[in-house]
């Protein structure tokens, strides 16, 4: 499908690249301060799903030496729902901001916000067995500066990718990219949740814009058909929104080819 068939979508003469953003401007804070000071109901059941999943996968089995969060930024949910289950997590993001962001927030023992999350996760024994899970995130996680473009090949043995590939550029080709960099990024089987915003519009972060491209379910099916047999894919409407020009929310949980 080319982005011309899809209405609403920017045309691709007038499409704004991953390239021509300064993401160095990007204001983590502000961006935490407005996404996650209030918990919001579709993070906490998509928190839900995606500890159901890891569940399922790492229940009856050893759990793993290596996950990757891509486009970690200012959000640690994601990380947290794969602690029980890594030896070592990488936290990886393009912008300088969210790297300090992410060695702040782990070097101090991250705050109160991310706390309803990890209610959630612990509902599930598993996670609860972890007495203090700051300490255990501190101690695994390695933050590193890097584009989702440029991954190491099938070096992960799970991983997360929440709200990056379609938040990143105005074209569609970039966005198929950056999915197929990160399932490229996986060891074959490697279990792996990704989240993506349906057509969303852009957004700003302290008044500063940023890009994103119209996507729905097809072009997520698109993408990640080459990568995986089956994946569980799930959608959210927008409920109480956390900023305007998007229509819902999709997850995705599956496990690449072998």
């Amino acid at each position: 499908m080319s982005m011309t068939e899809v209405p609403g979508r920017i045309r691709p003469e007038r499409a704004s690249a991953n390239d021509d953003f300064n993401w160095d401007a990007f204001d983590s804070a502000s961006y935490v301060e407005h996404n996650y000071a209030e918990s919001h109901q579709n993070d906490l059941k998509f928190v839900a799903r995606m500890r159901d999943f890891f569940v399922k996968e790492f229940e009856n089995r050893p759990g793993v030496p290596r996950g990757i969060d891509v486009g970690a930024g200012a959000n640690l949910y994601p990380s947290l729902s794969m602690l029980p289950f890594c030896r070592e997590l990488t936290l990886i993001d393009y912008a300088a901001t969210n790297v300090k962001w992410l060695e702040d927030e782990l070097k101090s023992g991250y705050t109160a916000t991310w706390d309803p999350f990890w209610k959630i996760l612990s509902k599930h024994h598993l996670y609860d067995e972890i007495e203090d899970p700051r300490l255990e995130l501190a101690s695994k996680a390695l933050v590193q500066q890097g584009s989702v473009f440029h991954l190491d090949g099938e070096e992960w043995d799970m991983g997360t990718m929440f709200f990056v590939a379609e938040s990143l550029t105005e074209r569609i080709d970039e966005f198929h990219g950056a999915v197929a960099s990160f399932m490229h990024a996986l060891k074959p089987g490697a279990p792996f949740v990704a989240a993506f915003m349906e057509n969303s519009t852009g957004y700003s972060v302290d008044d500063q814009p940023f890009p994103a491209v119209q996507i729905r379910d097809t072009d997520v099916r698109d993408s990640l058909e080459p990568w995986t047999q089956h994946y569980d894919g799930y959608r959210l409407d927008v409920g109480k929104a956390i900023r305007p020009g998007y229509t819902g929310m999709i997850l995705v949980c599956g496990k690449k080819k072998n």
